[in-house]
């Protein structure tokens, strides 16, 4: 994969250092496919100022199916490269659950790998919305964790058949992360709009980039230095990236 940092503007300063939505642990999910695709992103990253990323790759029943032990070892290549090129990165490690039948199974044996904080990141589908998914929340919750919902933004089933669901989940406790990608209008304009919607209201926690190959970097890039942005950054209040 090629790369051109030429002739390419400084982005825009985001107000925080701090991703925790990102999929460039090498070769483990459909993010970044090898170490070097990895350093490269990172070397994008910490051009648009990220100083500290928390990679969470997929887990995801029947396709992803990873585990701690299945992570330790790309994670440690990507940190020596890392150190190798002496990019001034701090590379840690959590996962994105999907709330399915391998993630009850990982919780039951322990095996559940949270953010500092115990905050653990978690997805829904986005055909449906889990039939039990208050109740695993709550059970997360009276364990000490800090259940942190990827990408709300983006279930449709909620932006378009029942927004009033928003509110009952972060009022329930439940955190909200949504993507720069969202806002950057990856998925388009509803999306984008559901987005600025729930910063506006004072919904959002997190901001995440959810990047998983160059051309998600390229967008950001572009974001970073769009009259979008500059909208964006002015509702940009109270997030919880630097606190982690």
């Amino acid at each position: 994969m090629l790369f051109n940092f030429l002739f390419r503007r400084k982005s825009a300063e985001l107000p925080f250092q701090t991703d925790i939505h990102c999929h460039i642990i090498p070769g483990v999910d459909d993010g970044s496919p090898d170490v070097e695709t990895s350093a490269l992103l990172l070397e994008r990253m910490y051009e648009m100022g990220y100083r500290r990323i928390f990679a969470s790759p997929h887990v995801t029943q029947d396709t992803f199916e990873n585990t701690p032990e299945t992570l330790a070892e790309p994670t440690e290549r990507l940190r020596a490269e890392i150190a190798r090129r002496g990019l001034g990165i701090k590379l840690g490690r959590h996962a994105e659950y999907r709330l399915d039948d391998f993630f009850l199974r990982q919780r039951e044996a322990g095996k559940l790998t949270t953010l500092p904080g115990n905050y653990i990141l978690v997805e829904n589908s986005f055909s449906q919305e889990p039939y039990d998914m208050d109740r695993v929340i709550f059970d997360l919750k009276m364990e000490g964790l800090n259940p942190i919902l990827a990408h709300p933004e983006r279930y449709l089933y909620y932006a378009k058949g029942n927004p009033g669901r928003y509110r009952d989940l972060f009022d329930s406790g439940l955190m909200f992360q949504i993507n720069l990608l969202s806002l950057a209008g990856r998925y388009g304009r509803t999306i984008r709009a559901v987005a600025v919607d729930l910063l506006e209201k004072g919904m959002v926690d997190f901001i995440g980039t959810d990047i998983h190959r160059e051309s998600h970097v390229k967008l950001i890039e572009e974001y970073l230095n769009s009259r979008n942005f500059r909208h964006d950054l002015k509702l940009m209040t109270n997030l919880k990236n630097d606190e982690i």
